[in-house]
């Protein structure tokens, strides 16, 4: 039946918009809206929610990117990183609920409008402490040669001396007036408030789609949406890559008195800059829905799937509705509804089996991917700056592409929910078992002197004392500084005074350090003893390895992601049609609350376990981790990834079990290779979400 608006004719209107209305408890008030061409405006809002996902991937992408950065700048342990990024899964929680049920029965584009309006104002909020706060002063021992002319020479044992105690009395006078070292709650707050704005998008935009479209191309709007949505993080592991190679004090220091380069740990680059851009993103991402209209016209399949069950509850098939009818509740009776609605939802079994199983995937997965930029700086020796690239063009465009080759293949085979909780449990244990070649590919330790390996070269477990040895003795070097220098014997200096060096020649990144005496211990070195600024690199072998670890990313990922929309469209296929936007936001917020924030939390404290070198504040306190275990941070990283990961897949089974067994007892034939003929398929959907409250009958148990 074609929905159509007759200006002169108020009945025949009031009959056409009934569905509306009982969507729209205030539809009996306002005269009736005329409805938008629904070829024309699902495409422009398509086109509109497509931005949105692209704006809000691109500003999460940027905090991932930048998280390594902010650690560094505001001298924080992993774990208070990790806080700072779950802040955006807080401000879901506070609003994510009554935002997916009170939502849908408001102006859904303009609500979505608000929320990226508040997205961007989130995003300006994390870059203001950088406009704020003083210039980055990094660890070092070596300023007064950094700065010298290069033609002098100055002895690093003697520096050390002569100005180590003013320098740490000017530094602990400085740090009681500096208030930086708290400002790192104004990026907590931003990010909150960009969890805020976030909320709206995904279950409004997916409710008002599924609303006024065919079921049938709902799976490859979800497709395009997400595969859409890849574009975000890709353009934001692509700028924080920019973004770390520009120093953080950019146009306001001399580069020439910078003495550390992007491959240092204690590199900050320009964080900021980022968050400032994906703010104005947010905020053109808005303009678009404060012109879309409340509802559009239905198509005759889309009108029965969203008015048929309320129909039945109301009692008034093939009625029409009178004016009473149609009042706007009272928000205590609403209120009540959304008990009874919550209740329904959470009674469902096989929606609960489905929420635990996606839980831990999806704790997995976010531990995964906040950490992926320092374990791949640590493991293999990349920069922040090539680990954020590498993500952005290899590891991304893979899943893009998986994503909407999934919507593809359940479209062409005609998926109905038993078989395409088969196929999305299989590409997830594929791309699981991939994932476990990770523990094959990893690379060894750091070559540090005093801390991996001993000052003759032979490896060695880490004690703090061991950084000092008979060939720095004479130095008095303080243990509680990171100031790396490179040997030519391949080994790596916690500092050109540990390293026992006499003289230093140049300034900046150019400084050489000679006369190293630690250089001299190994017996069978024959080079010069000299040290240059920096770590050594890691060796070739482990270039190799980096290469295998990239292509096992990029199968995995594919894998993984054929999966992912044949599971994300159980979410609402298993719940009555009424329910669907807020089975996706309790979805949601469940993956947000009880995965999105602790995850990052507990990845980071076992993190943290794995540190060997821990820099120090200008006031003497325990700043961010410089130096990790590569064994023990494989073992951590990769290994605490899989053990979530693993119980889920029992659970999977359980919840294709109970799937199967439903619908075979549903159907007059049996299902014939997890294949369900697409007519039935529709006729079973009805009867199971088409439930009348209160129902007993027994063949409803699965929403019991």
């Amino acid at each position: 039946m074609t929905m159509e608006t007759k200006p002169s004719n108020i009945s025949d209107s009031n009959q056409e918009a009934e569905p509306d209305q009982l969507l729209d408890d205030d539809g009996n008030k306002n005269p009736p809206v005329k409805k938008t061409s629904s070829c024309t405006g699902l495409k422009v809002f398509l086109a509109a929610l497509s931005f949105s996902y692209f704006s809000k991937a691109l500003s999460g992408t940027i905090m991932k990117s930048s998280i390594t950065q902010i650690e560094r700048r505001f001298d924080l342990t992993s774990s208070t990183a990790g806080l700072i990024d779950g802040s955006f899964e807080m401000g879901n929680l506070l609003v994510i609920a009554f935002v997916s049920y009170f939502g849908a029965k408001l102006h859904r584009p303009k609500v979505i409008a608000v929320g990226c309006f508040t997205m961007a104002l989130g995003c300006f909020l994390s870059a203001m402490p950088h406009f704020f706060m003083g210039y980055y002063k990094y660890e070092t021992t070596s300023h007064r040669a950094a700065s010298a002319n290069s033609s002098f020479t100055l002895n690093p044992c003697s520096l050390h001396q002569d100005v180590n105690d003013t320098v740490l009395e000017v530094s602990r006078a400085g740090c009681e007036k500096e208030p930086s070292s708290y400002m790192w709650i104004y990026i907590l707050l931003g990010s909150m408030l960009r969890g805020i704005g976030e909320t709206p998008i995904t279950p409004l935009g997916i409710s008002y789609l599924d609303d006024f479209t065919k079921e049938e191309n709902v799976p490859v709007y979800v497709a395009c949406l997400h595969t859409i949505a890849m574009m975000g993080p890709m353009f934001g592991f692509l700028l924080g890559s920019l973004c770390a190679k520009l120093y953080v004090d950019i146009g306001f220091v001399d580069p020439g008195s910078i003495s550390i380069t992007p491959q240092d740990s204690r590199w900050v680059g320009a964080w900021w800059l980022g968050f400032l851009i994906g703010g104005a993103t947010s905020f053109l991402s808005a303009i678009p829905f404060c012109f879309l209209p409340k509802s559009l016209k239905k198509p005759e399949e889309a009108k029965d799937k969203t008015s048929h069950g309320l129909l039945e509850n109301m009692d008034a098939i093939g009625n029409k509705f009178s004016p009473e009818k149609t009042k706007p509740r009272k928000w205590s009776v609403m209120l009540k509804d959304f008990y009874n609605s919550l209740k329904k939802v959470l009674g469902n079994r096989m929606y609960f089996t489905f929420l635990c199983c996606s839980l831990l995937q999806f704790s997995s997965f976010i531990g995964f991917v906040t950490y992926k930029p320092k374990y791949m700086e640590q493991q293999y020796g990349q920069s922040t700056s090539k680990s954020n690239f590498l993500i952005g063009v290899t590891s991304l465009p893979p899943v893009g592409l998986g994503i909407f080759l999934g919507g593809l293949i359940m479209k062409k085979y005609k998926m109905g929910i038993v078989a395409a909780t088969k196929f999305s449990l299989t590409m997830s244990f594929l791309s699981y078992a991939i994932g476990l070649l990770h523990f094959f590919v990893g690379c060894d330790n750091h070559v540090v002197a005093g801390m991996t390996v001993s000052y003759e070269g032979n490896p060695i477990l880490y004690h703090n004392n061991s950084l000092f040895s008979e060939c720095n003795s004479h130095c008095k070097c303080a243990s509680n500084v990171w100031d790396p220098v490179c040997g030519a014997n391949g080994i790596t200096y916690v500092s050109a005074c540990l390293a026992g060096c006499g003289t230093s020649v140049g300034h900046g990144k150019n400084t050489v350090f000679h006369n190293c005496r630690c250089l001299e211990i190994n017996s069978s070195w024959t080079g010069n003893n000299s040290v240059i600024l920096g770590q050594c690199p890691k060796s070739d072998d482990c270039s190799t390895k980096f290469i295998y670890y990239t292509v096992i990313q990029v199968m995995g990922g594919f894998c993984y992601a054929l999966g992912a929309t044949p599971s994300y469209m159980l979410v609402f296929r298993c719940v009555q049609p009424e329910l669907k936007a807020l089975a996706v936001g309790l979805f949601t917020l469940v993956m947000r609350t009880l995965g999105g924030i602790p995850a990052p939390v507990y990845f980071g404290a076992a993190i943290d376990k794995t540190c060997l070198k821990w820099g120090s504040t200008s006031c003497g306190k325990r700043g961010a981790c410089k130096l990790y275990d590569s064994n023990a941070i494989r073992n951590v990283y990769l290994g605490l990834g899989a053990i979530l990961r693993g119980p889920s897949f029992l659970i999977g089974i359980i919840f294709y079990t109970m799937i199967k067994k439903h619908f075979q007892n549903k159907k007059s034939s049996p299902v014939e290779n997890g294949q369900e003929d697409a007519a039935m398929n529709k006729e079973d959907n009805c009867k199971i979400k088409e439930r009348l409250p209160g129902s007993s009958d027994a063949e409803n148990e699965s929403s019991i």
